[in-house]
């Protein structure tokens, strides 16, 4: 009796036991999906940002298409992991009409002579920081295999190209500015900046080489104000000291 009641009690035991390790594993894949879809919510939450940012940039239609691919797999990859979360079919009907139109336009082309370089550094500073973000979106996209590797080119290449464009409009903007104010020493500073922004690229494009004339152009110009400014200082400055030995010199008066 002793021993079937001793049986029972390590059947209960080994019972239970297997039923928490059941609960844990349960609870361990609960935990792990949320991590999962809380990602995916990340994802879809930074994809709309950056959406709402685009407005800023020259139009897109690539761009566009791409980033409205990764919130509908996103959105998806949620309604997998957890099909009971709330809204979350009608955000995939949503994402998905919005993906369908974006591919529509899509075959575009892409327009940069609409855009006009901001006069606020720090909205300058946002777009930078937006284009950025976005390369490093389409690179992890290509890295996952949703987008080929032709159109992450033609993309990547196309915003590294409006990246250089703003970094030397900007430089040539403020030293243009310091120029028509006579403070040539920051002026030549700015273009200097801008000239070897340009060498260090490497991609050599019309822009870059007209830009480079344009600029070397500026320097020579600023270089001879400052030899005219040194000139007349120069000048000045003998005069200066020419009068001074007048001064000292001059037949004392006599009382």
């Amino acid at each position: 009796m002793v021993a079937i009641i001793a049986g029972l009690l390590v059947a209960l035991i080994v019972f239970v036991v297997i039923v928490n390790g059941i609960q844990q594993h349960k609870e361990k894949l609960e935990a792990e999906k949320r991590v999962k879809v809380s990602k995916r919510r990340a994802i879809i939450d930074e994809t709309e940002e950056l959406l709402l940012n685009l407005g800023n940039l020259p139009s897109s239609p690539n761009i566009v298409k791409i980033l409205n691919r990764r919130s509908l797999n996103a959105v998806k990859s949620m309604q997998e992991l957890m099909p009971g979360v709330k809204g979350i079919n009608n955000k995939v009907k949503e994402l998905t009409a919005r993906y369908d139109a974006s591919e529509a336009l899509a075959e575009s082309l892409a327009n940069e002579d609409g855009f006009v370089l901001p006069d606020n550094e720090q909205q300058i500073l946002a777009i930078l920081q937006c284009i950025k973000k976005i390369r490093a979106v389409i690179k992890a996209e290509q890295a996952k295999g949703t987008l080929d590797a032709q159109t992450f080119t033609q993309e990547d290449q196309r915003l590294d190209s409006m990246q250089l464009k703003i970094n030397i409009e900007s430089l040539l903007k403020r030293g243009g500015q310091a120029q028509s104010k006579e403070m040539l020493g920051s002026a030549r500073q700015y273009f200097e900046k801008a000239l070897q922004t340009l060498a260090n690229h490497p991609v050599k494009t019309e822009y870059t080489t007209t830009k480079h004339d344009e600029i070397a152009a500026r320097l020579v110009e600023i270089t001879d104000s400052l030899k005219v400014t040194n000139a007349s200082d120069a000048a000045r400055k003998a005069k200066d000291e020419e009068n001074e030995l007048d001064v000292l010199f001059q037949p004392k008066k006599k009382w």
